[in-house]
């Protein structure tokens, strides 16, 4: 059974499997950085990942068969990334022990910190550092990663039905983080605090906290870009595919003038509906993100607030979507750009421009990879 990694291996490879596409990126270290060898998505057949968990194996590899006829890709060695509900992620203190001590104590250590079966879960660690309490204890900070035994075999299930082989299973969120903050020795130090990363997907968003270039916390939350569209359909009585169209076209109003850029093709009437719509559903997915980001804060002494977020994936490319979470957050919010750091040759710059806030999570993953 392939472990759950931070990162770090041979593969350059990233495979991120998610409810409406899979996505591959392929890179290769070129000065400080990246280039792209190769990308490309394809649609995954509707029911076959919920929620970010695999749960028809077989038609998930017939996708990245088909992906990989496609995309160009050398190579079978991949990294593959995980977020659902049955990954946890948890920053812990525990006393001070070696890296060898505490991979046997690990075991014992983890039930206490996840709300899963130690049996039935897969565990990784990452020792952060140590410190001395004000009584003189020698502490250690670990960072823990479980994840649940049957969901991570649907992976490796579905990515050996496709011919390839698995050499590494990483959580999106560090990937995700990796693409965005990263270099080729890791995370970057960032000394200006806390930063918040909020990747919406089709049906989850990862909400991250970054602090001191390590990502400190991650929560999964299920309001997502679906959750956009279907408050549409719903208000509209439309199929999903109409709502989904609309959701794009109109998006919400600008937040400080409230008029909408709407195509003349929109009545003013629907506009309206959409954006009404979309109000109520987004001021909904602020407040999760905002009780999140103030329990991180409950947990910390470091810091006080959070100044600055990061937004990716394709659910944040909703039309002013942006001046919301800065107005609803109280921070400096800015779109990700993982290309930002990536050669991209001629023959790929329109797909990935295309899908700038799509494709970080693939990227993050093949810059595990190459991270020996």
């Amino acid at each position: 059974m392939v472990s759950v990694s931070f990162g770090g291996g041979s593969a350059a490879v990233g495979l991120d499997i998610g409810t409406d596409h899979v996505r591959v990126a392929q890179l290769r270290p070129s000065g400080a950085g990246f280039a792209v060898s190769a990308y490309g998505m394809v649609d995954v057949p509707m029911g076959a990942v919920v929620a970010g968990e695999i749960v028809a194996p077989d038609s998930v590899s017939a996708a990245i068969r088909e992906l990989w006829r496609r995309s160009g890709v050398r190579g079978k060695d991949v990294c593959v990334g995980v977020a659902n509900q049955k990954v946890v992620v948890r920053l812990i203190d525990l006393p001070f022990m070696e890296r060898a001590e505490l991979e046997g104590a690990i075991q014992y250590q983890a039930q206490d910190y996840i709300p899963m079966a130690v049996e039935e879960s897969i565990l990784d660690f990452q020792i952060l550092g140590d410190y001395m309490t004000p009584s003189d204890e020698h502490m250690m900070e670990v960072l823990l990663v479980a994840a649940q035994r049957d969901m991570i075999g649907n992976v490796v299930a579905a990515v050996e039905g496709a011919g390839l082989k698995l050499t590494q299973i990483d959580v999106n969120s560090f990937a995700i983080v990796r693409a965005l903050l990263g270099g080729q020795g890791g995370f970057l130090e960032d000394e200006s605090g806390a930063t918040g990363v909020i990747h919406i997907a089709s049906d989850i968003t990862n909400i991250t906290v970054v602090e001191r270039g390590i990502p400190r916390f991650n929560r999964i939350s299920s309001l997502a870009g679906e959750q956009f569209t279907n408050a549409i359909a719903n208000a509209l009585g439309l199929t999903f595919d109409e709502a989904e169209a609309l959701k794009i076209k109109v998006g919400l109003p600008d937040i400080t003038t409230g008029i909408g850029d709407v195509p003349p093709e929109v009545d003013a009437q629907t506009a309206q509906a959409v954006q009404d719509a979309l109000e109520r559903e987004v001021n909904k997915f602020i407040a999760e993100v905002r009780r999140s980001l103030d329990y991180y804060l409950t947990q910390t002494s470091q810091v006080r607030s959070i100044q600055k977020i990061i937004v990716t994936g394709s659910g944040a490319k909703l039309k002013n979507l942006v001046g919301y979470l800065e107005k609803g957050l109280q921070a400096s919010v800015v779109p990700g750009d993982p290309l930002a750091r990536l050669q991209v040759p001629s023959n790929l710059q329109a797909i990935l421009t295309e899908d700038r806030m799509g494709c970080v999570t693939a990227v993050g993953l093949a810059m595990g990879g190459l991270q020996a």
